[in-house]
């Protein structure tokens, strides 16, 4: 989006740079990385980033500051899956923005989703890092937001995780760690911050204490969990937990497991009918009030186009049929027939929604064809602290998914990062 970068680097590009780069990363990390990555990070101008982190930030607040929508998504938290000690805000928080044309024929973002959850913070950093050494990218471009370098960066991911916590008394839990491939940013984020990644199951309650034990095999206290376990795959999965999650422990949380539903998908459909809707959020309703409730109504006053309705085959081309508390893309169906829909049972429509589809504009020159972009702002927000943009991570593709799942089998696309011009 900037040609002159653009055409600057794909001229250099050689795939032996970019061999080198991948195993740069896979040493930064301490293990392969068991996704696509991308041969190319973007270059856009600082303006577009501020304004998608703006938005993120301010839809975030709206919602905070809603009492009814809290009240409401505090009710779709599943049963057995309300935790205890709740903090004030989330510490987390990432929005995707989409990049599409807008009537006027200018470039615009849409919100794809907004989630109070980790990201990789330790990954995308050692991949920035392994683009602007590799690619002898030059210093006059930034990628680190809000101000930050990598000393402050590193410093508020630390504020934010460890709390006034010792890092023997932190562990980074999650779900199988040592076979998700998020693997590489626990083991830089456990290097950096000095603290232990452990399988949630392997908690040892004593009391109404979370213990584990170290690797020497001394059991100790935890007195904050960096939350990595995603609900949707405990529930997926049908993991029983050795303990019941709901128990009021005695521990803090960095990432409280209830922001998860609170801030995630189940917010678009109330984002995008406030009375100030934010245009950078796409018409939106629950797949509930779509079939019973006037939602149908809702997306047409919102300019969407639908189809008459001509019984169950009628195809729904300007919809995504999207379950709210999946992640990583799981469950999104394109073009959903009326059928589709009817097929959810009642009892279980309120957890989809139905969001107008965005049209990715293709805005990447590569040797392989125009690619399209999300971008993800990632946000920080420590204890006693302010909501942050730290930095932005960046997936690549030319499919319907954008999801590094969803690109293994093609060139120029994947996990990627973004830079800007500093005398932006």
């Amino acid at each position: 989006m900037i040609p002159d970068l653009r055409q600057q680097f794909n001229r250099e590009f050689t795939p032996d740079r970019y061999a080198s780069m991948l195993g740069l990363i896979d040493r930064g990390c301490g293990a392969p990385v068991d996704f696509r990555v991308a041969e190319t990070p973007i270059f856009l101008h600082r303006t577009l980033l501020d304004e998608m982190a703006s938005a993120g930030a301010q839809l975030t607040r709206s919602l905070l500051n809603d009492p009814a929508y809290l009240a409401a998504a505090g009710r779709a938290i599943p049963s057995g899956y309300r935790v205890a000690g709740e903090s004030a805000h989330p510490h987390f928080l990432t929005a995707d923005f989409a990049l599409v044309r807008t009537a006027a024929g200018s470039l615009a973002p849409r919100l794809v989703e907004i989630q109070a959850f980790p990201s990789v913070y330790g990954y995308q950093h050692i991949l920035s890092s392994a683009y602007r050494n590799i690619f002898e990218l030059p210093e006059s471009l930034g990628s680190f937001l809000g101000n930050l370098d990598e000393e402050s960066y590193w410093n508020l991911v630390a504020r934010t995780v460890l709390g006034e916590h010792d890092p023997e008394n932190v562990v980074l839990a999650e779900l199988d760690p040592l076979h998700q491939k998020t693997l590489p940013d626990f083991l830089v984020t456990a290097r950096r911050l000095g603290i232990a990644v452990v399988d949630i199951r392997s908690l040892e309650p004593v009391g109404d204490k979370f213990h584990y034990r170290n690797a020497a095999g001394r059991l100790l206290p935890i007195h904050r969990i960096y939350n990595r376990a995603i609900a949707d795959e405990l529930m997926a999965r049908d993991v029983t937990l050795p303990f019941d999650l709901a128990h009021p422990w005695d521990v803090e949380w960095a990432g409280h497991p209830n922001w998860y539903f609170l801030i995630s998908k189940f917010s678009i459909p109330w984002l995008s009918q406030a009375p100030a809707a934010n245009p950078v959020v796409p018409p939106a309703v629950f797949l509930s009030d779509f079939l019973s409730a006037g939602g149908r109504a809702q997306l047409e006053s919102a300019a969407v186009p639908l189809p008459p309705f001509a019984g169950p085959q009628t195809t729904y081309t300007e919809l995504l049929l999207k379950p709210l508390f999946s992640f990583a893309g799981k469950g999104i169906q394109f073009e959903p027939t009326h059928a589709d829909l009817e097929a959810i049972p009642a009892d279980q429509r309120s957890g989809y929604l139905l969001q107008q589809r965005m049209r990715f504009e293709h805005t990447i020159e590569t040797p392989h064809g125009l690619t399209q972009a999300e971008i993800r702002i990632l946000y920080l927000w420590p204890d006693g602290g302010e909501l942050t943009p730290v930095l932005p991570l960046v997936r690549l593709g030319r499919g319907k998914m954008m999801g590094v799942d969803h690109n293994r089998n093609q060139e120029w696309v994947g996990a990627s990062a973004a830079f800007y011009p500093r005398q932006d």
